[in-house]
């Protein structure tokens, strides 16, 4: 039987370990960054933005997933879990902290 988590800091470290290879999380932030811009361009009015923000999010993010770190995106099973997790990866790589939360996750389960 499948875990299910019942809260994001439950998710947490599950959600990190599925982003082990930092080629997955450049292409997450990446994507993560453009969608940010999309949003930022749509407010402004460009509002043609918006239907991309997922084909932009999600499509580097897949990438990463299937051809570099060989697994499948939580976010079929968690979206909004994933989705929260996504922005807090985000900003903890550029910030220079998910380095750290890699380790720790990993750690966690040894």
């Amino acid at each position: 039987m499948e875990k299910r988590y019942a809260s994001f800091r439950e998710f947490w470290p599950f959600y990190v370990r599925e982003h082990s290879h930092p080629v997955n999380r450049a292409l997450h932030f990446v994507g993560t960054t453009l969608v940010i811009g999309c949003a930022v361009g749509a407010a402004a009015g460009h509002v043609y933005l918006i239907p991309a923000m997922p084909v932009i999010g999600y499509g580097f993010a897949w990438v990463g997933h299937f051809l570099v770190e060989k697994n499948r995106p939580a976010t079929f099973k968690y979206p909004l879990y994933s989705l929260a997790a996504d922005f807090v990866m985000w900003s903890k790589i550029a910030t220079g902290k998910m380095g750290e939360e890699v380790r720790a996750a990993h750690a966690a389960v040894q």
